[in-house]
């Protein structure tokens, strides 16, 4: 049977492990001897893009990590005048229009399955399933980065060169050593629930001790997440967000799937992307998260998903729901079948 969709506490004590994508599919390691400090994932075989400039917030003060919970819409600019006319006379709900548009992608699921979406251009979000709860695997590396970014900003400092350093590893290679020391850095699990308080990230919850792949958390908080590296009202100053999102635009090859397949041909997405078996049952966890261009509109695009066969179909099925999802948000028009 699939892993179930809502986590209890409990369940977050399962021990899986988390595969390498590049260079093919990796078998799942023994949950008896499982520790999240072992797993590794291939170094990328291709050279990197552009570093992103050395982050420096030397005379850039951040808010303290007190700050209380904000909704999604209050990370989002107001739509620009010319593209409001696309949200006041859509022909349906954007929720409508997402059923709809995932009709296709359901009659086919594995598993469990989450999608949020969001276009920055008339501000409509448009989600499915919410708020169910799901392993981050890796996708909470991205969320590691933000807290890392908003603590430095709150001691008036920059990344030393060791930590810009573990950021790219962390995010450019998904690199697990690196996102294990930088989790200590933060201060572990309470770090980073500080941290995504200010962030408006009210459903994770993080991974206990040092199992950071374990965090649990939703697409509506992946769209939060999101929309702090992309808004002008974010906690994270536009030096803070520029530098994580040109990290995620530099993935590594063999990891710059899933919501990438909806983007734009010749853009450049920003992703993370998260992969894992749990550990007893064999089911893959699967999920992604990125920034990228659709018919020309700016998203924001969270798809969640477990119990799914192998990674494989996994991925298949991730990148059917980020490209019918994209195209749901961006049309006006309704899909055949939606109300």
């Amino acid at each position: 049977m699939p892993i179930p969709v809502r986590l209890r506490p409990a369940a977050l004590a399962i021990r899986c492990a988390e595969a390498a994508l590049a260079g093919g599919l990796a078998a799942a390691v023994s949950a008896a001897t499982f520790a999240l400090m072992s797993w590794a994932e291939t170094p990328a075989q291709a050279a990197s893009p552009k570093q992103p400039a050395p982050f420096s917030q030397a005379s850039q003060a951040g808010p303290a990590l007190t700050a209380s919970p904000r909704s999604l819409a209050h990370w989002l600019a107001a739509p620009p005048a010319q593209h409001r006319h696309r949200h006041q006379h859509r022909a349906c709900s954007p929720h409508a229009a997402l059923t709809a548009a995932l009709a296709s992608v359901l009659r086919d699921q594995t598993g469990s399955l989450a999608v949020g979406v969001t276009d920055l251009s008339t501000g409509v979000t448009a989600s499915y399933h919410p708020r169910e709860l799901f392993h981050t695997a890796s996708i909470v590396k991205a969320d590691i980065l933000a807290t890392v970014l908003l603590q430095a900003q709150r001691q008036h400092a920059g990344l030393s060169p060791a930590e810009q350093q573990l950021a790219t590893a962390m995010i450019e290679e998904s690199d697990n050593d690196a996102a294990s020391a930088l989790w200590n850095t933060i201060g572990a699990a309470p770090g980073l629930a500080a941290a995504d308080r200010v962030l408006g990230l009210r459903y994770t919850e993080p991974g206990p001790g040092g199992l950071w792949g374990l965090t649990a958390t939703t697409v509506t908080d992946q769209l939060r997440l999101l929309a702090a590296l992309t808004s002008r009202h974010s906690p994270l100053t536009a030096a803070a967000r520029r530098y994580e999102l040109t990290l995620m635009r530099g993935v590594a090859d063999g990891q710059n799937w899933g919501v990438t397949a909806a983007a734009d041909p010749g853009s450049r997405p920003a992703v993370k992307n998260g992969w894992l078996p749990d550990a007893p049952s064999g089911w893959w966890v699967i999920n992604s998260i990125g920034v990228l261009r659709h018919d020309g509109q700016r998203l924001l695009v969270a798809v969640l998903s477990s119990g799914q066969p192998t990674q494989a179909t996994g991925i298949s099925q991730v990148q059917a729901t980020a490209r019918a999802a994209a195209a749901s948000i961006t049309r006006t028009a309704c899909p055949a079948g939606a109300g």
